[in-house]
């Protein structure tokens, strides 16, 4: 067909484009750009959970990557480029305001972490959801049963209480609350109206509450009787929102020239990175699609009128459309994944880290050089020593809530933990007790999927963990006892924003034949290991048992 699109992936470290064929979804270029901000651990506070990035960082990444892209592929391709649509992390929020700015790109409030970007990961607002989800109870309407029945601090409603009640300044300012996915968009198309923001299903019904059963979001008098302090705020929100498919608006006469391309080309309403990874990785109906990278999203979709009035308990919500309009879209996932062994890898590298660096046996630049490659080697090693271990039921046994617990039933205060060391316990013996922990917390998901009348029927693994680590994969398998498919596509988050971005630009009428066109199949599947099902299956017991232990008495 000679037309193209561009997919933009905003992770958690970088920001990714891609330029795909819409005919065939081949990748034509890509392009990485790392937030320097955020790789310095500016306006971040890992002690106390805070997590907030730089609108700065987003801005200039977008326009990197993207004129990168367009670089490499060359102009006739810039000329047929027909669509953008943007993914991002969520619930991602910001302070803007009534021109939907940002407060952070104001200068008052430049260097002001509460007024930047609360990172999905930001755990602040534990409190703000703990009064939420007891509130939530005196009403005879529950709002909270979209979203599993627990509120999660990660989210929209409980990181906007949190900074109008720790910053003065920024609540003065603060006119609205807006996602990362839901800006992105209204700054490609020249928006300067927060009420003309078109605001995403995705992440308006998994994180705002919001349901067409309610008539948009609650009432006002939901929030205002939480706290006074959120008086007002629905007005100045929005009502309506939008699938992805549908288009936000196109590039503005600014970002056209930015970029090098055309005030013709359709921006596509946004999404949530797992959202638009599931299709990118091309999702079936009752197979969980799990984006597994330094967190994992686990997404399900099903047809409406199968679930019918079926509600999955503490998920993280279940919304008409929020994956693929048309299909009951539902979300689960894990607060630590990929982050659980850089967390060991970090443990493990101290020394080399804070010591290599005043060595007087070798130079600045050695050290320097030795550093980066044991940390590049680091988890490789260790997954291929652990592999080596036999597995049995007694053997060290960890939990895998160090960013706390997403799903089932959301609970960031929880804490990982070690148990069943001795001083035979080695780097390889833990390191295989944490990948069996991130595994029994997948299991634990697909078990309430199952106990709540939503079978899976299979798994399909993307995203970086499931790319680059066999051995975690077969771990998956084993322990799930339950093959698990593995997508071709390196970036297949950006390749499903790719796919919304040629539905949105006319060029598919439906998601789903664009999934069809552009998807790129599968390279890998793992199978269980018949002899270690069982072995698993107990310690996967011992795992359940010690993380009640956990939560009842610590």
């Amino acid at each position: 067909m000679n037309k193209y699109v561009i997919g933009i992936d905003y992770g958690t470290d970088s920001v990714r484009s891609i330029i795909a064929d819409a005919a065939t979804g081949y990748e034509i270029a890509s392009a990485v750009h790392y937030y320097p901000r955020w790789k310095n651990g500016l306006y971040c506070n890992p002690g106390t959970n805070q997590f907030r990035q730089h609108p700065l960082d987003y801005v200039e990444g977008l326009e990197k990557t993207v004129k990168a892209c367009l670089e490499k592929a060359g102009v006739a391709v810039a000329a047929q480029v027909k669509g953008i649509a943007v993914d991002t992390t969520g619930s991602t929020p910001v302070a803007v305001d009534k021109t939907g700015t940002p407060l952070a790109l104001l200068p008052a409030f430049a260097e002001n972490p509460n007024a930047m970007f609360v990172l999905w990961k930001d755990h602040t607002a534990t409190g703000e959801a703990a009064a939420i989800n007891t509130h939530a109870q005196q009403f005879p309407v529950n709002y909270l049963q979209y979203v599993g029945g627990i509120y999660s601090s990660e989210w929209f409603w409980a990181k906007l209480l949190h900074i109008l009640r720790v910053d003065e300044q920024v609540r003065n300012a603060c006119y609205s609350w807006v996602e990362h996915c839901d800006w992105i968009p209204f700054l490609l198309t020249g928006g300067n109206d927060i009420h003309q923001m078109k605001r995403g299903v995705c992440s308006a019904g998994h994180k705002a509450l919001w349901s067409p059963d309610f008539g948009g979001l609650p009432p006002d008098d939901f929030f205002t009787s939480l706290d006074p302090l959120l008086k007002g705020f629905t007005s100045r929100l929005f009502t309506d929102a939008y699938t992805s498919d549908k288009p936000a608006g196109n590039l503005s006469k600014e970002w056209a020239e930015r970029l090098g391309l055309s005030t013709d080309v359709v921006v596509g309403v946004g999404a949530f990175d797992a959202h638009m990874g599931a299709v990118g990785g091309q999702i079936e109906p009752y197979y969980l699609s799990k984006v597994m990278g330094t967190s994992t999203c686990d997404m399900l979709v099903a047809p409406m009128d199968e679930v019918k009035d079926t509600l999955v308990k503490g998920i993280c919500g279940q919304v008409p459309g929020s994956v693929i309009p048309g299909m009951m879209g539902m979300e689960a996932g894990q607060s630590a994944f990929g982050d659980v062994y850089a967390w060991f890898r970090n443990i493990l590298a101290w020394p080399v880290n804070q010591l290599l660096s005043s060595s007087s046996v070798i130079d600045a630049a050695t050290a320097e050089a030795l550093q980066a490659e044991l940390n590049d080697k680091m988890v490789a090693a260790l997954s291929a020593a652990a592999a080596a271990i036999p597995v049995a039921e007694k053997d060290e046994l960890a939990i895998d809530w160090l960013n706390g617990r997403r799903t089932p039933d959301a609970s960031q205060l929880l804490k990982g933990a070690l148990s069943g060391l001795n001083l035979g316990t080695d780097a390889p013996r833990i390191f295989k007790a944490l990948v069996e922990a991130t595994c029994f917390g997948a299991k634990a998901i697909v078990d309430r999927f199952n106990e709540q009348g939503v079978t899976v029927k299979g798994l399909i693994g993307m995203g970086g963990v499931a790319k680059k680590s066999p051995y975690i994969m077969q771990v998956m398998a084993d322990v799930m006892n339950m093959p698990i498919r593995i997508h071709r596509s390196e970036q297949t988050c950006a390749l499903g924003a790719a796919m919304f971005a040629a539905t949105a630009a006319g060029i598919y009428t439906r998601v789903e034949e664009a999934m069809a066109a552009m998807g790129q199949g599968f390279d890998a599947e793992y199978h269980p290991n018949p002899a270690l099902v069982d072995i698993y299956a107990a310690r996967y017991r011992k795992y359940k048992a010690l993380g009640d232990f956990i939560e009842q008495h610590l």
